[in-house]
């Protein structure tokens, strides 16, 4: 139970740290505070799972910078491959897109992000794991102990809002009488914008679009009345 703890305790530290940096990188570019990430929440689970696995299998490389950086490259890749992946076919829509970035596989990564997340991961598991490892080490017991349980409660209760919050979009888009992708991506935007929750998630993901699996369903639906 408690190295359960430990490591989801590294979870959203990284999830946090991940979850920085996407609101640094959007601020850059929109000039403005996004709340990045799928969840409501200051965290972006993808970068703590990431960063679980390259400890448990890449802290052993962690003396040959070259290796880490290439195994770290493949690793975050095909995670946020595979991710984009499910949750197009969970919720039938797409969250991001690549496709007018350089060398992009599918517009669900390219090969600058890769690149970064590369570079990012030698500085994690190289210099800055270790440092945070040593902190939660120092930390007693009991308070590691009560202090991942109330976090667990809350990441849970997170993830059961913002799916309700998805289901509602996929839900309302189903509803919409569109022929158009890209109209129903933007009648959806518009009716469920009106909320506080659900308009942070079309800012958190401003490529988000329905895909034409949906839509094309929507199609048959709207035949059959």
């Amino acid at each position: 139970m408690q190295i359960f703890l430990y490591y989801f305790l590294l979870f959203l530290i990284y999830s946090f740290i991940g979850w920085i940096i996407e609101v640094i990188s959007c601020f850059i570019i929109e000039k403005k505070f996004i709340n990045r990430g799928f969840l409501i929440g200051p965290y972006c689970p993808i970068y703590g799972v990431a960063v679980l696995i390259m400890i448990l299998y890449l802290t052993q490389y962690k003396d040959n910078l070259l290796t880490v950086f290439l195994l770290a490259f493949i690793i975050c890749s095909f995670l946020e491959y595979v991710a984009s992946y499910l949750m197009e076919k969970i919720f039938k829509a797409r969250w991001w897109d690549y496709n007018d970035h350089k060398f992009n596989l599918n517009g669900r990564i390219c090969l600058s992000n890769a690149i970064m997340f590369g570079l990012a991961s030698v500085v994690v598991i190289c210099f800055l794991n270790p440092i945070i490892e040593n902190l939660i080490i120092k930390i007693p017991d009991i308070v590691l102990i009560c202090l991942s349980i109330v976090l667990l409660i809350l990441f849970i209760a997170d993830c059961i809002l913002s799916f309700n919050i998805i289901y509602k979009i996929t839900r309302t888009a189903k509803e919409i009488k569109r022929d158009s992708t890209e109209e129903i991506s933007r009648v959806v935007k518009q009716i469920l914008s009106k909320k506080l929750f659900q308009r942070r998630i079309f800012s958190a993901f401003p490529s988000f679009k329905i895909i034409g699996n949906l839509k094309n369903k929507i199609k048959n639906q709207n035949k059959k009345q």
